[in-house]
C-alpha cells in the first residue's frame, strides 16, 4: 500500500509539474515573441528550476540569454538542451559554440563547431572555422601590439556604437539622464538608449558626456554606430521606428528599428563668444524603410557614394543580411542590394 501511495504522490507531482510548466511556457513565449527577453527569461527558469524539460523551453532561454550577450548563462541553458536531445537545428550547435568559447572551454566549444561543419558545411562560418582552427594561436601572436583601456565616458549600462565628427566622440548609451519618465527596454532591462557626445583632444576624450543632437533623440531606442559624412554635416543612424510623435508598428504590434537621416544646420542662435551655433535636424527616414522589417547598422563607403546596412527584409539569405544602396548626386537612394552569398550566410 505504501509503494502505491508513493508511486500516486509521484505521478500527481509529475503532472503537476508539466501543468505548471505548460501554463508558464505558454506566458513566457509570449514574451519571448515581442523580444521582452527578460520576462521570458525570469519565467522560463522559475519553470526549469521547477524540474520542467523540453527542448523549445531550452532553446528559448538560452537564446533570451544568448541575445543579451550574457554567455556563460547562455552556455548552461544550451548545455541542459544537448543534454535533453541532439536533435536540433545546426544553428544552435553554433550559439552553444560561441557561447562555451566565451567561457573559455574551447575544447568543447571545437568539437560543437566540428558538428556544426558536418551538417553545414556550405556556411561560410563553417568554412572560416574549418581553415582557421588554429585562430588562438594567431589570436595570441597578434597580441600586446596595443594597449587597450577605458575611453573615459563609460557607464555602469550599455555605451557602444562609437564614431567620430568635428572633435567629438558620438557614441550609443543605455544611461538615463532623464529627471521623470524612465522607459526600460525589456529585451535588456536598461534604459532606451540615446546618442550622447564627449569632446576629443589628441589621444584622450574629455569625461564631460552630454546629449548629442537633441532632435535625433526619441524617447524609444536610439543610434547605433552613427555614419558620418566625410563633411560632418550628415549622419544616418538607426532608432525605432518612431517618427513624428508616431511609433511604428506591424500587424503584430511589433516596433522595428530604421535608419533615419539628420543635417547638420547652422541657426541664429549663438554660444558666449557669440558664434552662430549649428543643431542637427532635419531628421528624415530612409525611403526603403518599412514597418514590416528592420533596417539597422548604417556605413559609408569611403567616397560617400554607397550606403551599406543591415537588414531582414524579404530577399534575405539568413535571418538578417548585409545591403548596399547607391546614394545619388541629388541624395536620392537607389534600390537596395543584397551582397550576396559570398558575404551573407
Amino acid at each position: 500500500m505504501k509503494n502505491k501511495i508513493i508511486v500516486y504522490i509521484t505521478l500527481f507531482s509529475v503532472l503537476a509539474i508539466n501543468s505548471f510548466g505548460q501554463t508558464g511556457v505558454a506566458r513566457a513565449d509570449k514574451n519571448y515573441e515581442r523580444y521582452a527577453y527578460i520576462d521570458a527569461i525570469k519565467t522560463y527558469e522559475r519553470i526549469a528550476e521547477k524540474g520542467y524539460k523540453s527542448p523549445d523551453l531550452f532553446q528559448k532561454l538560452a537564446n533570451a540569454h544568448y541575445f543579451n550577450s550574457e554567455f556563460e548563462k547562455a552556455a548552461r541553458w544550451y548545455g541542459e538542451l544537448f543534454a535533453l536531445t541532439q536533435d536540433v537545428e545546426p544553428e544552435y550547435y553554433y550559439r552553444y559554440a560561441q557561447s562555451l568559447k566565451s567561457v573559455k572551454d574551447y575544447a568543447k566549444s571545437n568539437q560543437m563547431m566540428d558538428t556544426f561543419n558536418q551538417k553545414l558545411a556550405d556556411d561560410l562560418r563553417a568554412k572560416n572555422y574549418n581553415a582557421n582552427k588554429n585562430y588562438l594561436d594567431v589570436i595570441k601572436t597578434n597580441s600586446g601590439r596595443y594597449d587597450i583601456g577605458d575611453a573615459g565616458v563609460n557607464s555602469e549600462y550599455s555605451d557602444y556604437g562609437s564614431a567620430t565628427v568635428n572633435g567629438q566622440l558620438v557614441f550609443a548609451s543605455a544611461r538615463d539622464t532623464g529627471n521623470f519618465s524612465k522607459k526600460i527596454h525589456k529585451w535588456t532591462n536598461q534604459y532606451f538608449t540615446d546618442l550622447y557626445s564627449a569632446a576629443v583632444t589628441g589621444d584622450s576624450v574629455s569625461g564631460d558626456v552630454e546629449k548629442f543632437g537633441k532632435k535625433m533623440n526619441t524617447k524609444f531606442n536610439d543610434a547605433t554606430s552613427p555614419a558620418f559624412t566625410k563633411d560632418g554635416k550628415t549622419v544616418y543612424y538607426t532608432r525605432n521606428n518612431f517618427f513624428n510623435g508616431k511609433r511604428g508598428k506591424n500587424g503584430e504590434k511589433i516596433t522595428f528599428v530604421k535608419i533615419y537621416k539628420a543635417e547638420l544646420v547652422e541657426t541664429d542662435k549663438k554660444d558666449k563668444k557669440g558664434n552662430k551655433i549649428s543643431e542637427w535636424t532635419n531628421v528624415k527616414e530612409l525611403p526603403f524603410n518599412n514597418d514590416n522589417y528592420s533596417t539597422a547598422h548604417p556605413a559609408l563607403s569611403a567616397d560617400n557614394k554607397t550606403l551599406y546596412f543591415a537588414s531582414d527584409m524579404p530577399g534575405t539569405l539568413g535571418q538578417s543580411d548585409l545591403f548596399s544602396v547607391a546614394i545619388n548626386e541629388d541624395s536620392s537612394f537607389g534600390n537596395p542590394v543584397n551582397l550576396g552569398p559570398m558575404v551573407n550566410t
